[in-house]
């Protein structure tokens, strides 16, 4: 009997565990935009969803990452006497430092600060952009002018550290200054640390994850761009796919060998939300080009264009397809479910690009360029946390957008676009959403009473 009991509470535990996931990195566990915890509410109560604590932060666009009972989030300090420039396309030397800051899951409460000095020069310079990643022990965040730092999870103390501008001699734009800054989220695989970062010969480069040790350098291209690179399987191989603004690109993880490679070429070097993959179809999109559907071959040789937008353009009474500046796309059940450029979530037939429907509604009620929401699904469901800092409980079909529930829990607060958003996308742990703003991050239950 006894046995039996313990075997019963280990079961329990085990349970638990197993429906009770972190958010270590970009998109979630599996890099997938996928929340997977159970005993989550089906609609908000009314004044919308407990917040469990709030805590200060500085300026950035990066997305928290929660492990380990831990959050982390990266910020921006001006210096004493710097201010913003009044819009995002002003690009000016603004001294200031990086933080790296590590609260605790349950209370918000500071545990280290990790910070150094960093003067930007680039456009939109409110703070950092990549995801925090993190793995056990090691905690990795990219700055965005390049420094790259592997932390101690338990103090913050520097494992190893790397000047991404200085050692690969610039990005193109991205890291010569002119630009947007490094945005593109680290991928770890296995014992290496993959990352965009351009250069002659280094657009993707992989280091080992526990010494920074460079373990293979790959691509060239006349930018490195901002999406994050995704690994996938296809032909009985393992395939790295890397979207710079020239095309896009199938390495061998292990060595960073080319495999075949795609020629899309991207307007302002605007290559961000991350491909989706489906099956055999690979999925991309893009503000001025649109989108671009390959389907990869069988024995992984390559990839064949399935369909391609025919109109290049951002105005959305001639946009075709998906054309996305941020949030990256969803694909279920043979439909493409996305943001585009003035704020139009759509819904397009993954087969052919034709669009089936789209509303303003998730992201403000009116076209607004830039104009965005970012999708997490949940089971049968959607949450979509927009850029005014609604967070919307909603279903996604072929026929319609249907929303379910909606609550205010953040209040946008950059207006270098020229209105106020939250450029940001949410972290969703231990039944609970956590996001920030330029001010602070906020962490909210989404558990079922």
């Amino acid at each position: 009997m006894r046995r039996f009991l313990l075997a019963l509470s280990v079961f329990g535990l085990a349970v638990t565990l197993a429906r009770a996931d972190d958010w270590p990195q970009w998109l979630g566990p599996k890099r997938d935009g996928v929340w997977r915890e159970t005993g989550i509410l089906d609609k908000f109560p009314a004044g919308g969803p407990k917040v469990k604590w709030r805590a200060d932060v500085g300026a950035g666009y990066s997305g928290p990452a929660v492990a380990g009972g831990k959050v982390y989030v990266t910020d921006r300090v001006l210096a004493a006497g710097a201010k913003l420039p009044g819009s995002g396309f002003t690009a000016a030397t603004l001294p200031g430092s990086e933080r790296v800051l590590c609260l605790h899951e349950a209370d918000g409460k500071l545990l280290w600060k990790r910070e150094y000095d960093c003067d930007y020069k680039v456009s939109y310079p409110s703070g950092p952009r990549a995801t925090p990643l993190v793995d056990d022990e090691r905690v990795y965040t990219l700055g965005t002018m390049g420094d790259l730092n592997c932390l101690d999870t338990k103090n913050g103390d520097v494992i190893w550290s790397k000047d991404l501008r200085t050692e690969y001699k610039g990005s193109g734009k991205a890291a010569g200054g002119a630009w947007w800054g490094f945005s593109a989220s680290p991928l770890l695989d296995g014992d290496k640390l993959i990352c965009l970062v351009g250069g002659e010969g280094s657009v993707v480069v992989a280091f080992d994850k526990k010494t920074g040790k460079e373990l293979w350098k790959a691509l060239s291209a006349t930018e490195a761009g901002y999406c994050p690179p995704m690994i996938c399987e296809q032909g009985g191989k393992r395939h790295l796919i890397v979207w710079h603004p020239d095309a896009v690109v199938s390495l061998d993880p292990e060595t960073g060998k080319e495999r075949w490679s795609h020629e899309f070429r991207i307007k302002a070097g605007l290559s961000v939300p991350m491909p989706r993959l489906d099956g055999d179809l690979l999925f991309l999109t893009a503000f001025y080009d649109g989108s671009l559907m390959l389907k990869l071959k069988p024995d992984g040789s390559g990839a064949e264009l399935v369909w391609k937008s025919k109109v290049k353009s951002e105005d959305p009474r001639l946009t075709d397809g998906l054309h996305s500046i941020m949030p990256t796309p969803f694909v279920v059940d043979g439909h493409i479910y996305g943001v585009c450029s003035y704020g139009e979530l759509r819904c397009l037939e993954e087969d052919t690009g034709k669009r089936l429907w789209m509303t303003y509604e998730a992201t403000g009620g009116e076209s607004a360029r830039w104009a965005n929401a970012f999708l997490v699904r949940h089971e049968d469901r959607f949450f979509l946390f927009n850029e005014k800092g609604d967070l919307i409980i909603a279903k996604l079909t072929p026929k319609k957008y249907e929303e379910i529930s909606r609550a205010h829990v953040l209040d946008p607060d950059n207006k270098l676009p020229g209105r106020a958003v939250i450029w940001s996308h949410p972290a969703f742990a231990g039944r609970a959403m956590f996001a920030r703003n330029d001010h602070e991050i906020v962490c909210v239950s989404l558990a079922a009473e």
